[in-house]
């Protein structure tokens, strides 16, 4: 329990404010655009299937060693990260460039019906493919901003 609160914290302090004046759009091409749209939807149909290991292999070798396991992860987002866990519904917001982090913002609307802003650090893998490095939820009564 404890461990999950320090990494939940750790990801948090990673992930920065959620909207930031250096916050430039990101130049990444249309196929890097797609590729990370991909992934994120990947890692949310794995949580709403409760596929803790399909979920954990999305994310990035830095997260996966933080948690170690599959199991870990999936109950560390089933409990402090509902709106990503069971999502009503989301949007595709801007991908952006914060601090030189890839940024990509989802507009959520959690299982209680209340608006979220993810926002979802990304990594670029050698191999060219991409992993979720972090995200972080903000509550907003406007999350496309």
């Amino acid at each position: 329990m404890k461990r999950a609160l320090a990494v939940l914290l750790l990801l948090a302090g990673l992930a920065a404010a959620p909207a930031q004046a250096n916050d430039t759009p990101s130049a990444l091409g249309a196929q890097d655009r797609a590729a990370i749209a991909d992934v994120i939807e990947q890692q949310l149909r794995a949580f709403r299937a409760d596929d803790g290991p399909a979920a954990f292999a999305l994310a990035s070798p830095g997260i996966q060693m933080q948690f170690g396991d599959a199991l870990t992860f999936i109950d560390m987002v089933r409990r402090g990260y509902r709106p990503v866990y069971r999502p009503r519904s989301y949007s595709f917001g801007a991908l952006v460039d914060s601090n030189g982090r890839t940024v990509q913002r989802l507009e959520l609307v959690g299982p209680d019906g209340q608006r979220a802003l993810a926002l979802y650090y990304m990594e670029q893998q050698p191999d060219g493919s991409w992993r979720v490095s972090g995200c972080m939820l903000t509550e907003s009564a406007d999350v496309g901003a």
